[in-house]
Order: C-alpha cells, then structure tokens, then sequence
C-alpha cells in the first residue's frame, strides 16, 4: 500500500496553499474559493413549485412558479405544463419535475413576428450584490440547465439586462437530438457597459426560445458577446422547425444561474425553502372550497366586510389575484351566511399585509359584528402578486 506524505498542496505560481494537511490529527483545510451554498440565483429551477396549477394556455406566468411562459403570432394556444421528469440524463441527475411547452398547430407558418418563449427573471440588486464583477471581462457568470425537444435542431437564447442601456448576450444551444434530455452550459463574462441597480426592480432576463421570428433575432455573428439590447437582439436568428411543427413539445428543468466560470452540480432546496423563495413573488392565500383564509373579517355595513390578511413579505406592493364565479367567496357571521362573486381589490395594502373590502354579499349580516371567510368553490382561488 503506497502512501503520500505531504504538508499542503499549492499551485504552481501560488502563494496560497489550496490544500494544507495538520501533521497530528491528519485533518485538512481547503481553500475554496467559490461559495458552495446559497449560489444558484436562480428560483425554482428544478420546477418543484406550481402554486397556479400544473396546466395552462395563458400567456403569462401559468405553472411553475418564477418561470414565465409567452407566445405571440399564433394560430392555436401554447400549453405550458409542470410535469414528471421519469427518465434520462435530466432523471440520473436527480430531477423530478420539469415545464413542458406543447406547440398549437399553427397553420399560417412561421411569422415574422410569432414566439414562443420562456423567461426566468431576477432582482436587480441580486445581481449587483451576488459577487459578480459583472463590468470586469475576467469575472463570470455560469447559466447552466437540461432541456428536452420532441424536434431535433438548436434553440436559442438570450441575457438582457434593464438598468442604464440595456444589453444583451446571445446564445445558441448544441443540436438537441428528438426527444433526448441535453445539458446545456453557457459561461457569461462581464462588459462595462453592464448595470445593475441596488433596488427590487428587474435587472436580469433569462431568455429561452423554442421559436422566434426574425423580427426579434439578428445573424449569429455577434453571439455570446454582450450587444446593446435592442428589439432584434432577443435571440439568433433561429429555424421554426418546432413552430411549425404540430404539438411539438420542449422541456426544461435544472436552470441553475451562479457566479464563476464553472457549472456546478444543481444547488438542491428543500421545499419549504423553495417555496418560500417563490411567495416573495407570488403567493396563494387559498384555493379550492370550503377553505377558510386570511385573519379578521370586520363588517363595515349589512353587506359590506373589511377583510384583514397578512402574507410573506413581497418584493414590492401587491396586487390581488383571484377568479370571480357565482357566489365563490362567503363570509359568515351573525349565524348568517353573505356571498359574492367577486372581490373588490384592497383597501389598503403594504408588502406585509393588506385590508380586502367585499360588498354585495346578497344577505345582510350584523353591521359591525365580526364574520369569517371561505371559499365556495373548487375553482375559487385569492393570491397576492409582486411578479417582476
């Protein structure tokens, strides 16, 4: 059995050892330089977290949460899907769920002005303080993530930046073979033309393209070098196989955005973890029937309540977000029952709380008395919203 003895490793030209070896107890230091946890800046990139549901044809977020699905110019809807990862490079990795586009049949072609995107947005001051040198060429940023077509071809993408001039850095994804899970890895350096503001505002878009029309894209001689944003430097100029193709399909999963020049293994989070990440943006108060939400319900009048809810801190002031249907929402007091269709937006509202008033409740309940709420309906669903 051969042994090596040594009292620390270090670089050739270091003046640091990288790796030093206590002679007694046989124990050693690293110095390690890139900070193993808390790296990935990007939320829910393993598409654990769908608080809106797990299908939908809107174009807006719909699904998984932090992960926004658009599409233009199109003669039949996308649908956008959180669904079981169950095989593949993507599976022996260790995901489990994935967003999954399935293309319309679009019968007019590709048009010049017709997408098909995914975006993953971020703080600007997450940027600014994530310990990027992001105006230094020699600093950098990693995007890494698996994606999955039933068409094979390249995609394309994009990171633009909102602060100052807007940038944007171009980039093209190897030739994914039909139906195949490929990792994906794009390192990113900085440009002095780069800013990012110290606020909650958008400072980063991750752009993702299953298709993109010549209006939004420009030759492929300028990409993975950052170029002033402008409407036609979304993406490459892109083929719209997939656009024309009938219910193609395209999934991604594992989008992991992180300082340095090197893909690390996917930064795993538990999902209380994740979830909370994602209601500073977005959360449910409640959804289905018969379930009660929020705190005090005070009645200004017979058919009027005052309506008192707290939530996760939010990134900015709210807005409310619900599904009106007959009789959906009723408040209870008094031994009677009030019920209404709709909500009626906040009375007041701070990034921690907010007062919902309610009118019309079609029955008079005691003015000034005290009620409780719940929903009335399986479709009936409040949220509080701070989406960038």
């Amino acid at each position: 059995m051969s042994e090596i003895k040594v009292n620390s490793i270090k670089g050739v030209s270091a003046s640091v050892a990288a790796l030093s070896i206590n002679n007694t107890d046989g124990t050693c230091t690293a110095n390690i330089t890139n900070n193993l946890s808390n790296r990935r800046l990007t939320i829910n990139g393993d598409m654990r977290i769908a608080q809106r549901g797990v299908s939908s044809t809107v174009s807006n977020y719909g699904t998984v949460d932090r992960f926004r699905v658009d599409y233009g110019g199109h003669d039949e809807a996308v649908t956008q899907e959180q669904v079981a990862v169950t095989s593949g490079g993507a599976y022996d990795s260790g995901f489990r769920h994935c967003l999954k586009l399935t293309n319309g049949n679009q019968t007019s072609g590709a048009g010049a002005s017709d997408y098909a995107q995914i975006t993953a947005k971020l703080e600007a001051q997450d940027i600014r303080n994530s310990g990027w040198n992001y105006t230094s060429t020699s600093s950098f940023i990693t995007l890494s993530f698996w994606i999955k077509s039933s068409v094979a071809q390249v995609f394309s993408g994009s990171l633009r930046t909102t602060d100052g001039t807007a940038q944007s850095f171009k980039f093209d994804t190897p030739s994914v073979s039909a139906n195949t899970w490929t990792k994906v890895t794009k390192t990113i350096l900085g440009n002095s033309n780069l800013q990012f503001d110290n606020n909650s505002d958008l400072g980063l878009t991750v752009y993702l393209f299953p298709f993109i029309g010549t209006t939004y894209t420009s030759s492929n001689g300028n990409t993975e070098t950052w170029i002033t944003g402008a409407t036609d430097t979304y993406a490459n100029d892109l083929t719209s196989t997939w656009w024309t193709t009938n219910d193609a399909t395209f999934e991604i999963t594992g989008v992991q955005l992180e300082v340095g020049s090197v893909a690390t293994d996917f930064e795993h989070r538990s999902y209380s973890q994740e979830l909370a990440l994602c209601q500073r943006y977005y959360e449910v108060l409640v959804s289905g029937t018969g379930k009660t939400w929020g705190g005090l319900a005070a009645m200004y009048g017979a058919s009027e309540v005052h309506h008192q809810c707290q939530w996760v801190e939010k990134r900015a002031t709210p807005t409310l977000d619900y599904v009106s249907g007959t009789n959906y929402y009723k408040y209870y007091g008094n031994g009677a029952d009030g019920q209404t269709n709709n909500l009626n937006q906040f009375l007041y509202v701070s990034t921690k709380s907010g007062g919902i008033i309610v009118d019309n409740l079609g029955t008079n309940l005691l003015a000034g008395g005290a009620a409780f709420s719940l929903t009335n309906n399986a479709s009936a669903f409040v949220a509080i919203s701070a989406e960038l």
